[in-house]
């Protein structure tokens, strides 16, 4: 699947494409993962965050992460609510939205290393990006997850 790829701040989010991305993270968080939780916590606003958003050939925002700077989420940088449509899955675009967020992450604090807090059953898919599990699993919004690192070379 072809997509266009835009890495924008909050402050270069129009009022559509902000839609776009809290309607993809509600429907895929809150709504299939039947997962009632505080969606906006404040981080999308902040002036280092970075918002990464796939879109298909119509201009609809299939794919979705956001690339936080270090001492947002945690002491490294981070990458979260990584998301992608049902109608796009099966196709590598989970994992071409992860190298292009660890590049972005990569490239804007390069000293630093990459946190996330994953839904445990993707375990092996951030393991096979070279993510290392970091702590036990643990319960976020009833949902078994674990910390994973990743440690530049």
């Amino acid at each position: 699947m072809t997509l266009t790829w835009l890495d924008v701040g909050f402050d270069q989010l129009n009022v559509e494409l902000l839609y776009g991305l809290l309607q993809l993270r509600v429907d895929v968080f809150v709504v299939e993962q039947n997962c009632p939780y505080p969606e906006l916590d404040g981080k999308d606003k902040h002036v280092h965050t970075r918002h990464l958003l796939g879109l298909n050939d119509q201009q609809k925002i299939v794919a979705y992460s956001r690339v936080l700077a270090p001492n947002i989420s945690y002491p490294q940088a981070s990458i979260g609510r990584v998301a992608v449509t049902k109608s796009a899955r099966g196709q590598g675009v989970a994992n071409q939205l992860m190298q292009r967020a660890i590049t972005i992450a990569t490239q804007r604090w390069p000293d630093d290393h990459i946190q996330i807090g994953a839904q445990d059953y993707l375990r092996h898919f951030y393991q096979q990006l070279g993510f290392v599990v970091n702590s036990e699993v643990y319960l976020e919004d009833g949902i078994p997850h674990l910390d994973m690192l990743l440690t530049h070379s």
